[in-house]
């Protein structure tokens, strides 16, 4: 019966993780569930409070995590396996390795939050919250960053919402981390159940009462087409096949189009300059460059000497040819770490080590408008889209993704990947234009609200009308600045505050965090 018991108790840690998942996006509809986040948070601190020991605590914390990353992104499976041709066993191993390193964060979060607030249930919550904060920014920021799932896109739609513009993404995860421990029941005493719920109820209802305010203010509205190709992934770099498709598709659309600004999605033209028909790239550069309409196109360029560099090119009248070279590579798929080319020689990819741009390049300016590209998964470092807003003159007034989500197939990628960039336009109050190849391709407004989206795995084009914004809100001011140093300092600061107090005398039967001291005696 103890061993079941305990069989249980594991598989409602895993289940809680399952859920975290889950509530980013859940897979019916791929709508974020912000309930959701709290509830497993919730159910996580509540089974960690009741641990006996730190190493029990952490190992529970790690499960939860793995189950947590591992359901998130388990579509990189498809990529590694039926695209790069890894075999399934290696690439499954392979998502699971990655899920075991990054748990691993959480799992020290876990351990140090039971050690420092054992017995003091008014350290509790606020300890779990800060380490819980630690961990998310640990994934985000060390080894060039894999933020992917962090629990604060839950919260792209729901009361936590407003606070986006104040603390940004991992500001929320913390505020969310800190109600989920409030409202969570502690196994401890009915008091201690019930004022945790009110404290909980009070600071939600105070977040929800925060005057919704508009930090930035409208500069111009100008017309739009997005172009979604469509292009099969395992064709999409073959020249009988998906490269003649490709360079015919949207050279067509591109010189059909009538709105003011074309965008084609990362890599529409999957060659480099030199390779392509003889006055294809002259011939687009001629027509945008004699009207009254821009392009934006993702295109690779370089040389074998000079290394090659994932791009977008912008053709406009009077103006060399624009140039924004992708910064934030993807591991593996972009650049290879050290000691692990072994592992990309397994895979028949046709990426490799790509020139890394610079932070803060800039804007591509065309009708009093300065629009700010963006490629792939750059959309998930929001600090790194702060450093545009150093200059406040300068600041971007328009966001441009540019992605190609088709090596993850048909898959809540696609709507993990739309919720990452409506928490940017969130943080910014900035509109967030998507042109992507297979989705999600759409038109994000300035409050994080998809105001038109194509149809995912269909050859379209989106057209619609775009209001640029200027302004700062305080993230934009504060992340410009100092990047995530504040919230570093909020959760160490926390740690260590708790760290400096005296610990309580060491016991066998130690309290978990949650647990009251009256309940020991």
């Amino acid at each position: 019966m103890r061993a079941l018991a305990a069989a249980s108790v594991w598989g409602l840690v895993a289940f809680a993780g399952l859920a975290q998942a889950v509530s980013l996006a859940e897979p019916w509809t791929g709508q974020p569930l912000w309930w959701l986040q709290l509830a497993s948070l919730g159910l996580l601190f509540s089974l960690l409070a009741a641990q006996p020991t730190w190493a029990r605590a952490g190992l529970m914390a790690w499960l939860f995590a793995l189950t947590w990353l591992a359901a998130t992104w388990w579509w990189l499976f498809i990529s590694m396996h039926v695209y790069g041709g890894l075999p399934a066993p290696l690439a499954a191993l392979a998502v699971f390795a990655l899920a075991t390193f990054l748990g691993s964060y959480y799992a020290a979060a876990g351990a140090l939050a039971w050690r420092l607030a054992r017995g003091r249930r008014a350290w509790s919550a606020l300890l779990f919250a800060a380490a819980w904060l630690l961990a998310e920014l640990m994934r985000g920021v060390w080894f060039t960053g894999f933020p992917w799932g962090a629990g604060g896109y839950a919260h792209v739609e729901g009361p936590l919402s407003s606070l986006a513009p104040l603390i940004g993404v991992y500001g929320i995860g913390f505020v969310a981390a800190l109600l989920a421990a409030l409202a969570g029941p502690t196994l401890a005493t009915v008091d201690r159940r019930f004022g945790g719920a009110a404290a909980a109820l009070v600071l939600l209802v105070a977040v929800v009462a925060l005057p919704h305010r508009e930090y930035s203010r409208p500069v111009g509205t100008f017309s739009v087409a997005l172009l979604q190709g469509n292009i099969a992934q395992d064709e999409k770099f073959q020249g009988g096949t998906g490269v003649p498709l490709a360079l015919d598709w949207y050279a067509r659309e591109l010189v059909a189009s009538r709105a003011s600004l074309v965008v084609a999605p990362e890599t529409a033209i999957p060659l480099l300059p030199h390779e392509l028909p003889q006055g294809y790239l002259e011939g687009l550069a001629g027509h945008f460059g004699s009207g009254g309409q821009a392009a934006l196109l993702g295109i690779p360029l370089g040389s074998f000497d000079q290394g090659y560099a994932n791009s977008v090119i912008g053709l406009r009248a009077g103006a060399q040819v624009y140039r924004f070279d992708k910064h934030h590579l993807v591991p593996f798929g972009e650049f290879i770490p050290p000691l692990f080319r072994w592992f990309t020689n397994m895979m028949n990819i046709p990426l490799g080590d790509f020139n890394r741009g610079g932070v803060g390049q800039p804007s591509f300016e065309w009708l009093g408008q300065r629009i700010a590209p963006n490629v792939c998964y750059e959309d998930l470092f929001g600090e790194e889209l702060a450093e545009r807003f150093v200059r406040s003159a300068e600041a971007p007034t328009v966001f441009v993704n540019v992605s190609n989500i088709g090596w993850f197939g048909d898959t809540v990628a696609i709507d993990q990947h739309l919720h990452i960039s409506r928490m940017r336009a969130l943080e910014f109050q900035r509109p967030m234009i998507r042109a992507t190849n297979t989705g999600a391709t759409a038109l994000v407004d300035h409050r994080g609200v998809v105001t038109q989206q194509l149809p995912r795995l269909t050859r379209a084009v989106l057209t619609g009308q775009v209001e640029g914004r200027d302004g700062m809100t305080p993230f934009a001011r504060w992340s410009a600045a100092w990047g995530l140093w504040p919230l570093w300092a909020v959760g160490l600061g926390i740690v260590l505050a708790a760290a400096a107090r005296r610990p309580a005398p060491a016991s066998a039967s130690h309290p978990g965090p949650g647990r009251s001291d009256e309940a020991h005696r």
